[in-house]
Order: structure tokens, then sequence, then C-alpha cells
């Protein structure tokens, strides 16, 4: 799949054209949460993943999920108002925004899918997916809330926690 604008341009455009402040932090790797939270002296529920979910129908939308949390199906599901949502693989996901795992954001999506957010990251300054490995995307959550018309729900639940 070729695109006009490779992932990082496509998401500075549309930062940009939605009048979104965001700023990449450069990063290494890190073997947990905690780790990555430490390496950008932020609180692990401040970094937020991006999940691409699909739909019954066939469509897409994005789950900002906080870090330490997991998506709550019966509590997404309830929100979208489906029966039915399930996570494609890497390469549907891929195909869905246009970025890879690891790197996906709704900034820059190829398709602007709707974006649901778990409440908790209202009032936060968060770091998510940049479109690109090796890079966070510190952006405020309520603007970016507000710049994706995303619906803001209780939509996940805390994560066991690992022994």
């Amino acid at each position: 799949m070729t695109t006009a604008m490779d992932g990082p341009e496509r998401f500075a455009a549309d930062a940009d054209a939605r009048g979104l402040e965001v700023e990449i932090v450069e990063r290494g790797p890190s073997a947990s949460l905690g780790e990555a939270a430490a390496a950008l002296g932020i609180q692990p529920g401040d970094i937020v993943k991006s999940l691409v979910v699909k739909r019954h129908d066939g469509g897409y939308l994005f789950a900002l999920v906080p870090g330490g949390r997991s998506i709550a199906w019966k509590k997404l599901r309830a929100v979208v108002g489906v029966n039915k949502l399930s996570m494609p693989d890497a390469g549907t996901a891929l195909e869905a925004t246009g970025y890879e795992r690891g790197t996906i954001t709704p900034i820059g999506s190829t398709t602007p899918w709707p974006v649901y957010a778990d409440e908790r990251i209202a009032g936060r300054r968060i770091a998510m997916g940049s479109g690109r490995h090796g890079a966070s995307a510190f952006v405020d959550a309520d603007a970016l809330v507000a710049a994706y018309g995303a619906v803001l729900a209780d939509i996940t639940d805390e994560e066991p926690q690992r022994s």
C-alpha cells in the first residue's frame, strides 16, 4: 500500500489541520510499561495505547486505553451500541490505519475512524503512538478528544497485577 505521504508526514499534516499541538519525543525500547513511563518521565497511566477495534459491520474504531488498563469489551460494546467487536490481526490494523502496531494513533490515520477514549485520560497530558517506531507523541488529552469528536466514557478495566 502506497500513500501520498508516509506515516510521520500524515501525522504532522493531520495534527496541524486539527490545530493539535503535539510534541514528538524520541525514545528507546523498554521492557515494561513502568520502564517506558520512567524513561518518558511520566506516570504509567499517562501512556495511552491506541487500539484498532473491528466492528461487526466491517468498519473500525480507535479505543484509547491508558497504561495499566485494558479494554472492557462489555462496556465498549455498550458505548458503541453494538453486540460484537474484535481485535484485528496486525496486517488488518495496518490496512485500516496506515500504521504498524506499536505506532498506531488516530492522528494521521489513512481513514478517520471514530475515536472512543477512556474517561481516565481527561485532563491529562498523554503520550501515545506517533506513527513511527522509536518515538512517542505527547498531546493534551482534552484537545485530542475535541479534535476528533471522541466519545469519552468508561471503556476499560484495570489490568491484573503480574507477579
